[in-house]
């Protein structure tokens, strides 16, 4: 990876826009595959120009993928069973089977049929490439049921592990437990996290409630009597029973009030990152200690923009404990240091910063009374001004050790974005590649940087989405120096 990190800072490489694709259903990218029409069909994006690699058969809307995560192949584990070590797609169906497809050829390797009793509908990781979790639909009566019984059962998780699949537990967030204002909940390296209408977030342990609360351990594709039925657990009809019954409130480990319940950990020692529950403090985003709730000393990060989109804030992904924030025209990477001769007590120091590049222009209107008196009038730009280079988005490669930042600029007729390679450990510009198409701000962009692969994927109006494949090309070794290594 150092050699393709040289050759991609070179002045003479260039990125190639390679192969184009339009859709009526949104585009997914994940790990070298590109899937279309709800992941029926997969493109390969690591070759020279993305080939196809399959095409699931037709179904109807009720069959298709709700969702799906990519599951890598396991390295240095032994399986008993050989199809577990072959790459695949992790996929929850609109009918609540939960499937996994060999990610090369889409031929199904296991099939499970999870419930009749709610839809599952998401799929993310609690632990990356360990354990998935599903999350049902929030469960929903007419007006007439909810007079006869009133709707205490929110949601249901359903957990497995991966590799080989099987299952941890099925669990069901109660109103009755967890109190009447839970909105929604999920579960995330190893806890379950609850939240309210009113901005409170709540940490449980899942290995607890799975130790203390289950009523019956179940085995996927084994017999099973589940109160007064038997089927066999996986298979079509008997599904898989909610066996992990919360009876009262588990121990709560840890509880914040925040705005929109946005709650975020990460950080080494464990931090959080939190925007005080008040509308006003919208933009100010405090991070703090995991372990007293303390704010770390600088650790109130407020750009005070003005601009129409907000700024954005996040651990950093390189497990390095920083933290990234991004405004409209700057990128400010933090780090966690601990106070010498202080009780473990942290601040936020400045690493590097990014700084969109703006021309510093003063506007002023001017106006003229009835009486002729001349009126000027000053004010700034927008932080987001279209007319400005502004940051978009920001993502991490993390086998060449990049960020790459895409900003954009209104020209007079269009928009046009460039993405910008940058040191991960001094923020010094590598490269920067221009994006060939059009680039309107109204619409939505991702755009995913992958090696030598550039994809941007766009939506526009009447649900048409757009995927662009880019490639590094390498010209003639010339006598130009390096722009970065």
């Amino acid at each position: 990876m150092v050699i393709l990190r040289k050759l991609l800072c070179q002045k003479s490489t260039k990125f190639q826009n390679v192969w184009t694709k339009h859709s009526k259903s949104p585009v997914a990218y994940e790990r070298g595959r590109i899937y279309f029409d709800n992941y029926r069909y997969c493109f390969n994006s690591v070759a020279a120009k993305p080939l196809q690699l399959y095409e699931l058969a037709k179904c109807s809307k009720l069959e298709k993928i709700e969702d799906a995560l990519l599951c890598e192949c396991p390295v240095g584990e032994f399986l008993q069973n050989s199809l577990d070590y072959k790459s695949s797609l992790i996929a929850v169906t609109g009918q609540n089977w939960l499937l996994r497809l060999c990610s090369k050829t889409g031929v199904t390797l296991e099939r499970i049929y999870l419930a009749s009793y709610c839809k599952f509908r998401y799929l993310t990781w609690d632990i990356p490439q360990e354990t998935i979790v599903l999350k049902s639909a929030h469960k929903k009566l007419t007006l007439a049921q909810q007079i006869v019984s009133p709707q205490s059962v929110l949601l249901y998780l359903a957990v497995f592990r991966i590799m080989p699949l099987s299952l941890v537990g099925m669990v069901e967030i109660n109103k009755e437990i967890f109190g009447s204002n839970v909105s929604d909940a999920t579960v995330s390296h190893g806890m379950l996290i609850v939240m309210y209408n009113v901005g409170l977030v709540k940490l449980y342990s899942f290995q607890w409630i799975i130790k203390q609360c289950t009523q019956q351990q179940l085995d996927l594709g084994q017999k099973c009597n589940w109160k007064g039925s038997a089927g066999i657990v996986g298979d079509f009809p008997f599904g898989v029973p909610c066996n992990v019954k919360i009876t009262d409130s588990p121990p709560l480990l840890f509880e914040v009030s925040c705005l929109e319940n946005a709650f975020q950990i990460g950080g080494f020692p464990w931090h959080y990152i939190i925007t005080p529950n008040k509308k006003k403090e919208k933009g100010t985003y405090h991070i703090c200690s995991l372990n007293n709730n303390v704010l770390a000393k600088n650790g109130m990060q407020d750009m005070k923009c003005c601009s129409l989109e907000s700024d954005w804030i996040y651990f950093h992904p390189d497990a390095s404990g920083r933290v990234i924030h991004v405004g409209p025209n700057q990128i400010n990477v933090l780090r966690l240091k601990e106070i010498q001769n202080t009780s473990h007590q942290h601040q936020i120091t400045e690493d590097f910063v990014i700084v969109a590049n703006r021309e510093n222009k003063e506007n002023s209107h001017v106006t003229v009374t009835a009486s002729g008196r001349v009126v000027k009038r000053r004010f700034d730009q927008l932080d987001d001004d279209p007319e400005q280079e502004t940051f978009k988005i920001v993502d991490y490669e993390d086998e060449l050790d990049l960020l790459s930042v895409v900003a954009v600029t209104q020209t007079e007729n269009e928009g046009r974005a460039h993405i910008g390679f940058y040191c991960n450990e001094t923020g010094t510009l590598l490269k920067n590649i221009m994006l060939e198409e059009s680039w309107d701000v109204t619409y939505s962009h991702e755009v995913y940087f992958d090696r030598d692969t550039v994809i941007h994927i766009e939506q526009k109006p009447n649900r048409i989405f757009c995927c662009y494949v880019y490639k590094m090309v390498c010209n003639p070794v010339d006598d130009s120096p390096l722009e970065g290594v």
